[in-house]
C-alpha cells in the first residue's frame, strides 16, 4: 500500500509577531499539486508573500512563506497538507514511486443543514458561515429565505471535510456550535443526507441578468509574441532561456489566492512547473518566474496554445472574481461569480467573505441562492444575494460592490 511520511509536510512557526512562517512539503509529485497546497492554505485565510517550487518530475520541494495569524490551527494545516500529498511505494532500489491508484476517493457525501429562526440580524448569516468554516464544513449550496412574518429558513448544502457527518456525535456537535450562535432565535435545526435529485436540481440555473461577457475566460487582442500587458500586469511567455521548458514571467498587482489562481489555471491546462519562484513585496505587487513544459514533457512552442494560455492567466490575474450589484426587481442584489477547477472544487472562502463585508456594511441579507451554471466550456460559481434595501442601509451600491470586491481581493 501507499506510504506518506509525517515530514513530507513541516511546518516552523514564526518566533516574532510580523515574521513570516515557513512551511515545506517534500514528496512525490504529481501534476496540479501546487495547486492543492495552495487551496488548502487558502481555505486557511494564510496569505502566500513567497514561494520557491522545484521538481525533476518524480519528486518535488516546495517551501511557502506565509504570514501568520494567532488563531491559525497549524497541527489541522499540516494534517490538511498531507492529505493531498501523494503516496509512495518502496521499492527494492530504495527509490519512492509515486502511486496515482491510492489517490482515487469517492466523491463526499451531501448533507442538508436546515434550520429556522425566529428573527434576522444583521451579519448572522456570516456568524453561522464562519461556524461551519471552522467546523470544516465545506459550503456547496445555500438557500436563505426571509418569511413575510420576518422567521428566516437557512438551508446549507455542505460536505464534511472530516467525513463524520454521519454520525449522531459529529451532528450534536455541530448543531451545539449552532446553537451558541443562534440563541433563542433558533426554532428548530436538522441534518441529513441530502437527496440527489434534490442537489442536482440546486447546481444549475443563470441568472438572465448577468451579461455573456461576463464568464469570459481570455482576453482578446494577445500578440504574437506572447505578451500581455497593461499598467498591472505583465505576463510574458519566452522559450529562449531554456531548451526543454517555457519561462513564464508574471508581474502583477498582488491579491488574496494570487499563487492558488496561477497554479489552477496551470492545472486545467495540464501544466506541470519544473521550477518557480515567487515573491510579494511590500508595495502590494507580486513578482514569478516560472519555468514550465506540457503534459508530455515539451516545451510550449504552439504560438495558438501560447497566447490562449497567456491571455488565460492575464484574465485570472486581472479578474479572478467578478463582482457586481444589479437590480433585481426595486431591490439590489448582489453577483458573485467565479470559475470552478476541472476537479469540481469551488474558490475558498468566497461566501465567507461575500457575508463578512456586508457585515461589515451592516446590510442586512433577504435571500442567498449558490449556484453553478456551464458556459464557453468551463463550470462557474455563481452567489446570488438579494439585499434588504427596506433596511435602511446607508452604502451605495457602488460602494458595496467595491467593498466585497476589496474583502475577496484582501485589499482592504
Amino acid at each position: 500500500m501507499g506510504i506518506i511520511y509525517e515530514d513530507a509536510v513541516l511546518i516552523k512557526e514564526s518566533e516574532r509577531e510580523g515574521d513570516h512562517t515557513v512551511i515545506t512539503v517534500n514528496c512525490p509529485d504529481k501534476t496540479g499539486l501546487g495547486c492543492d497546497l495552495c487551496r488548502i492554505i487558502l481555505l486557511f485565510g494564510l496569505s502566500i508573500s513567497r514561494g520557491d517550487v522545484s521538481t525533476d518530475g518524480k519528486w518535488c520541494y516546495l517551501v511557502f512563506w506565509v504570514v501568520a495569524k494567532p488563531t491559525t490551527r497549524w497541527n489541522l494545516l499540516k494534517k490538511r497538507l498531507l492529505e493531498v500529498c501523494p503516496t509512495c511505494t518502496p521499492a527494492a532500489s530504495g527509490i519512492y514511486y509515486y502511486m496515482p491508484e491510492f489517490q482515487q476517493r469517492r466523491p463526499p457525501d451531501i448533507f442538508l443543514l436546515k434550520f429556522w429562526c425566529s428573527h434576522d440580524r444583521r451579519g448572522l448569516l456570516h456568524d453561522i458561515t464562519k461556524v461551519l468554516c471552522e467546523l470544516e464544513l465545506t459550503i456547496k449550496r445555500v438557500k436563505v429565505y426571509t418569511a413575510p412574518d420576518g422567521k428566516v429558513m437557512d438551508l446549507f448544502f455542505v460536505t464534511d471535510i472530516r467525513d463524520l457527518l454521519h454520525t449522531t456525535k459529529r451532528r450534536e456537535e455541530t448543531i451545539k456550535r449552532l446553537k451558541l450562535v443562534l440563541g433563542d432565535a433558533m426554532i428548530s435545526c436538522e441534518i441529513e443526507l441530502a437527496d440527489p435529485e434534490v442537489t442536482a436540481r440546486l447546481q444549475s440555473f443563470l441568472p438572465s441578468s448577468i451579461p455573456e461577457d461576463t464568464f469570459r475566460l481570455e482576453l482578446p487582442g494577445q500578440h504574437s509574441n506572447g505578451v500581455l500587458a497593461n499598467e498591472s500586469v505583465s505576463v510574458v511567455m519566452d522559450n529562449s532561456l531554456s531548451p526543454s521548458h517555457t519561462l513564464v514571467q508574471i508581474f502583477c498587482l498582488d491579491h488574496k489566492g494570487l499563487i492558488y489562481d496561477i497554479m489552477r489555471t496551470l492545472k486545467d491546462y495540464n501544466i506541470q512547473i519544473a521550477y518557480g519562484r515567487f515573491f510579494a513585496n511590500q508595495n502590494g505587487n507580486c513578482e514569478m518566474d516560472l519555468f514550465i513544459m506540457q503534459a508530455d514533457g515539451e516545451k510550449i512552442t504552439d504560438v495558438h496554445k501560447k497566447n490562449t494560455l497567456c491571455s488565460r492567466l492575464r484574465m485570472e490575474l486581472q479578474q479572478p472574481l467578478r463582482v457586481d450589484v444589479v437590480s433585481r426587481g426595486p431591490d439590489p442584489e448582489l453577483l458573485v461569480i467565479n470559475p470552478v477547477e476541472l476537479s469540481g472544487r469551488g474558490r475558498p472562502l468566497v461566501f465567507y467573505d461575500i457575508t463578512l463585508a456586508l457585515k461589515n456594511l451592516n446590510i442586512r441579507i433577504f435571500s442567498v441562492e449558490i449556484g453553478r451554471c456551464q458556459i464557453h466550456d468551463q463550470e462557474w460559481e455563481v452567489y446570488r444575494i438579494l439585499l434588504d434595501e427596506w433596511d435602511g442601509f446607508s452604502a451605495t451600491r457602488n460602494e458595496i460592490k467595491e467593498c466585497v470586491k476589496k474583502k475577496l481581493m484582501g485589499w482592504e
